[in-house]
């Protein structure tokens, strides 16, 4: 019997002879091919290239950098610079092209799987290791609010303005999904300018840590968003929902991803603490520092795989790490995940910013002037409405005021930077012409953003501050805007904290200022997570360090450091 017989028997009969249809079992995911021979070969040498190319640009670029520190051009942020070096190296390799001398347009692009998988988790956990956790925690409520409530305020302005003018033809008409993913992406803010300019002047503590703190968790809480518009609001079983119950599955789908990623981050970071204090690879620091490594980039990869976001769990891991982990590791491991952590992330952000200049001649662009225009004002006011109700609001519960020109600085550093340009690369929009007006606009922006606003930065506070400029002009103290040399030069002092268990008790007691969690933390939390040193420890520390340090002294030297490299050991210092 034929299968077409047995289903029209089945049709024709009055009772039904089968059982009632069950769901189908799922599609197994079907498996990757696998190059082999000739394809194989062409596709290492595409990838050996395109290695080869990036690897060209960041030197390049460090070159750059170098120049900018060596010749002392401070007022000049390096992100501009090296924008401005790709964009340069861009238009050459098109003249190139141009001529038939070469072909690099498959090695120029820029690949957004290589920017979320390989370049954006180490910027993301250095930003949270190196993060100056009293300043943080102690206005934990403020940065917060500002970062994921501001941001979807943000993300909301932007959003719902672009897809209300395109309904009423005014700019290119977009879909919700689509207006509220621009907007989520375009929400997240970068103001590495603003901080160096911030730190430069010496400008209010507390400023610079809301502007950092929010910058810090705004770019993870903007993916978050991204993610949201592109992974719930395109499912196909919304259709039959009404506007409030998506809203509110969207908002469950928000806070799954951005309290659980934050909750697995957390946690792998107290797990680190706890594996170190117990299992003492302090003698043994490649081993110490091999295990920091895997337990960084541990809860990134979880994360995604259970469809949690990654870049949220490898903030929240650094912050952990930073503060309990890293106070259970040798001075020499200490050190050398400061200074590996921070050439990693220069390195990822030069990439990513040099990328960005060389995308203007890499893709084809659709350019409306109508959508940039509302774009940049829907940015501003969306920074706007984000910041100024939300500091009154916190001002009713903070002892120090945020003050009206603090909020105007904060919403003037609102720059777009990297992050904005690698997720309009990342979103699947149809068809082709949404996507490049939307890759065409996000760098516009970012552009805009880092030049206009990020040079416009250093005259307002002088405005707006002008006796500590005038002062400064008395010091002749120069305005450093170099965040490679002002991080190459300095150790956190914090994180290289050594106290005996009596110290760190005295040291508790004399802090009787401390509430909330601050206090928790220091009487309960601290002692747990961390091991607090013997007098041993101490010792076999200060000797490990003086036995590099000689050692590195001969092998520079060639010799034995005698009393004319001590007095220009001193006349250096």
């Amino acid at each position: 019997m034929t299968f077409t017989d047995f289903t029209n028997d089945t049709l024709h009969s009055t009772t039904p002879t089968v059982k009632p249809t069950t769901p189908a079992p799922p599609t197994p995911k079907p498996i990757l091919p696998v190059q082999t021979g000739v394809k194989a070969q062409e596709e290492e040498q595409s990838s050996g290239m395109t290695i080869f190319f990036s690897l060209l640009v960041i030197g390049i670029c460090i070159i750059l950098v170098h120049l900018l520190i060596k010749f002392k051009l401070h007022f000049l942020p390096e992100s501009v610079a090296v924008v401005s070096l790709g964009i340069l190296m861009g238009g050459f390799i098109k003249i190139i092209e141009f001529q038939e001398l070469a072909n690099w347009k498959e090695e120029e692009m820029f690949r957004p799987n290589m920017f979320f998988l390989l370049l954006l988790p180490p910027i993301i956990f250095e930003s949270g290791y190196s993060l100056h956790k009293g300043n943080f925690f102690q206005n934990i409520g403020s940065i917060t609010l500002f970062a994921v409530i501001g941001t979807a305020i943000s993300a909301f302005i932007v959003g719902g303005g672009i897809y209300f003018l395109g309904q009423a033809d005014v700019i290119y008409k977009m879909t919700m999904t689509d207006s509220f993913a621009f907007g989520s992406l375009i929400s997240a803010v970068d103001p590495v300018a603003t901080i160096a300019i911030f730190n430069a002047l010496n400008v209010d503590p507390v400023l610079n840590m809301l502007v950092f703190g929010e910058s810090i968790l705004n770019d993870a809480v903007s993916i978050v968003l991204t993610n949201t518009a592109e992974g719930f609001f395109s499912r196909s079983d919304n259709s039959m929902v009404t506007g409030w119950e998506t809203f509110l599955q969207a908002l469950g789908y928000f806070l799954k991803m951005f309290f659980g990623s934050a909750a697995l981050g957390t946690l792998t970071g107290l797990i680190s603490a706890l594996f170190l204090k117990h299992f003492d690879l302090r003698k043994t620091p490649s081993l110490e520092f091999g295990m920091m490594i895997i337990f960084a980039y541990l809860p990134y990869g979880l994360a995604e795989g259970i469809k949690l976001s990654g870049i949220m769990s490898i903030l929240f891991a650094g912050i952990a790490m930073s503060h309990y982990t890293h106070h259970n590791l040798s001075p020499v491991t200490q050190i050398l995940m400061q200074q590996t952590l921070r050439t990693m992330a220069f390195m990822c952000e030069t990439c990513v910013f040099a990328f960005l200049g060389l995308s203007i001649f890499s893709f084809p662009h659709k350019f409306e002037i109508s959508f940039v225009i509302w774009c940049i004002v829907l940015v501003l006011l969306g920074r706007a409405v984000n910041i100024f109700p939300l500091s009154f609001l916190l001002n009713f519960f903070r002892d120090h005021k945020i003050t009206p020109k603090m909020m105007f600085i904060m919403w003037f550093s609102g720059l777009r930077g990297a992050i904005p340009y690698a997720l309009s690369l990342h979103l699947g929009l149809e068809p082709i012409e949404k996507r490049q007006l939307i890759g065409t606009t996000t760098i516009i922006i970012v552009l805009f953003t880092i030049l206009f606003l990020g040079g416009g930065t250093m005259p307002l506070i002088r405005i707006m501050d002008i006796e500590e400029s005038q002062s400064r002009r008395k010091n002749k103290k120069d305005i450093n805007l170099s965040k490679t040399e002002k991080m190459g030069n300095t150790i956190e002092s914090e994180h290289l904290s050594e106290l005996t268990e009596e110290e760190y008790e005295a040291h508790i007691y004399q802090r009787q200022d401390l509430k909330g969690f601050m206090w928790l933390d220091a009487k309960y939390l601290n002692p747990f997570f961390t091991r607090r040193l013997t007098q041993e420890d101490l010792l076999h520390g200060r000797i490990q360090m003086k036995t590099l340090t000689n050692k590195w002294y001969e092998e520079v030297r060639q010799g034995p450091s005698g009393s004319e490299d001590d007095e220009d050991e001193a006349e250096l210092l």
